[in-house]
């Protein structure tokens, strides 16, 4: 019987996030679509230190793993193709991949782990101290205070970051392929030569969603912290884990049209 209590409950809680997040996702749209009319209501000062957290002080992580990936996706598939004697291809696979996959998802997870977390972590302290409620109680709306700041830094985030890490898989792709003999002219050739401005475009886009999604998923883990011990530790965990699956799902449907639409 703990057993069919135990998923009950899951399910009771499952329900109650999802209605929450329906909730805070409805006044944030709101919030946002009243902006044009009251610009002024937006905290740009908040936006820009958010963002300068996001972007800048995350330039250093993202540009490593970006230079990592394209360095070993060189290296594991220039081993492959050297078979056959076509190794220089591995500068189309690696433009073709950063461009359009690789480079915004692997940025996001990055943001998801670095400020989707602080984001939650940082709303969860201010509900665990009671000061969302004392934002309330003077008549201020802490979605427009908290979230939109907050999930705007994450959406200017990503393009930047994302082109970092691109141009970093890409040298990485570089030196790989210097080591094993193949010109440099001959890699950035193969890689102008394979990358279209609608992938970058492409690219560039998905990101911008990306950002949004995991902006907006960590601000809504620190609205719905519990006041425990380990509330805001749930919190942090939670704008990890969902903005990853959220990546990571939006990213699978956006691959789905795209196949079927032939782009």
């Amino acid at each position: 019987m703990k057993i069919f209590a135990s998923i009950g409950r899951g399910w009771v809680e499952g329900v109650a996030s999802f209605s929450a997040a329906l909730s805070v996702l409805g006044e944030t749209v709101c919030e946002a679509a009243a902006l044009p009319f009251h610009p002024k209501r937006f905290r740009f000062g908040d936006c820009m230190i958010a963002f300068q957290r996001a972007a800048f002080d995350g330039l250093p992580i993202c540009t490593g793993i970006g230079f990592l990936l394209g360095l070993i996706l060189a290296f594991e598939s220039a081993a492959a193709l050297r078979t056959f004697g076509v190794e220089s291809y591995v500068a189309n696979l690696l433009a073709i991949g950063l461009f359009r996959e690789l480079g915004p998802i692997i940025t996001a997870i990055v943001l998801a782990g670095r400020s989707g977390s602080a984001f939650a972590a940082e709303i969860g302290t201010m509900k665990v101290d009671e000061e969302l409620d004392a934002l309330s109680t003077m008549g201020l709306p802490p979605v427009r205070f908290l979230i939109l700041p907050r999930t705007f830094a994450a959406v200017m985030a990503m393009p930047i970051l994302t082109i970092f890490v691109e141009l970093a898989g890409l040298v990485g792709g570089a030196i790989v392929l210097k080591l094993m003999d193949i010109p440099g002219a001959v890699f950035w050739g193969n890689v102008a030569a394979t990358t279209t401005i609608f992938m970058i475009v492409f690219g560039l886009a998905k990101s911008v969603f990306f950002g949004l999604l995991v902006g907006f998923v960590g601000c809504c883990a620190g609205m719905r912290t519990k006041s425990t011990a380990d509330g805001v530790g749930v919190a942090a965990t939670s704008a990890v884990v969902g903005g990853i699956v959220a990546v990571a799902v939006s990213d699978g449907i956006i691959a789905v049209i795209c196949h079927f639409w032939g782009v």
